[in-house]
């Protein structure tokens, strides 16, 4: 990558019961349009998410939280919204819902290593220390 390009990313969020608001992150989402690059990471922390709602449906979570990287890679087998264009893509996986899944305001940085990028924001923003 060339030197200090700017990366844009969004925290992902589980969110068990809506109307209380209450959110576990469980991922991160990472854009970077000079380099071509856009990548989701989820880390799912089932006791955490429990801890907020018992009664949580884990399986649907995981199904709907793996659709992340699946439309990130875009191919063939990502749908419709993975054929869009990298910035498509990174927009419409960050818009603003009302549901389950959601992202935190879109934040931007400068760096010269997506990877570990990526690295520092799971351990900050997702991981229990």
């Amino acid at each position: 990558m060339r030197a200090h390009d700017s990366y844009d990313y969004a925290v992902i969020r589980v969110v068990p019961r809506v109307e209380r608001e209450e959110f576990v992150n469980v991922g991160i989402l990472l854009s970077c349009a000079a380099a071509q690059y856009l990548e989701a990471r989820i880390e799912l922390d089932e006791a955490r998410l429990r801890a907020l709602d018992p009664a949580i449906d884990l399986v649907v979570v995981r199904r709907h939280l793996q659709s992340f990287p699946i439309i990130c890679r875009g191919g063939p087998d990502s749908g419709p919204i993975g054929q869009l264009p990298l910035r498509s893509r990174f927009h419409w996986l960050t818009a603003k819902r009302s549901a389950i899944i959601q992202t935190s305001p879109v934040h931007t940085g400068r760096c010269t290593d997506l990877p570990a990028i990526m690295e520092h924001l799971l351990e900050r923003m997702v991981r229990v220390r």
